[in-house]
């Protein structure tokens, strides 16, 4: 029997998040709110970048939660894999870029070795 990694959000699960702590929940979601409403950006805008960021924290729930709600706010498929790849290409540059630091951890090794 294959057991899931994370569990299926229920209206059971949510209830018990808000009761733990109910007036940081409720802060949590006007800030949710807040953020998410058109303003310099528009509303689908924020959902790509969202769903780019979900890639990158791989946050299961996000992915799933941003992707539906920034296809409500009208991004099409392409738009939606688009953000993806640049998802993909940031944490990849990441990677790369901080490639230097164990080159010169490599560097610094072999100076130690050498003297």
């Amino acid at each position: 029997m294959e057991q899931q990694m994370y569990p299926n959000t229920t209206k059971e699960l949510a209830q018990k998040r808000r009761e733990l702590a109910p007036e940081i929940h409720s802060a949590f979601r006007e800030f949710g709110k807040r953020v998410f409403a058109d303003g310099a950006l528009p509303e689908k805008t924020k959902q790509l970048i969202a769903v780019a960021v979900a890639h990158v924290t791989q946050c299961p729930y996000c992915i799933r939660g941003h992707t539906e709600l920034a296809t409500q706010k009208g991004a099409t498929e392409q738009e939606l894999m688009e953000a993806i790849w640049v998802a993909a290409e940031m944490r990849a540059g990441a990677a790369y870029a901080h490639s230097v630091i164990a080159i010169d951890a490599m560097h610094k090794g072999e100076a130690k070795a050498s003297a």
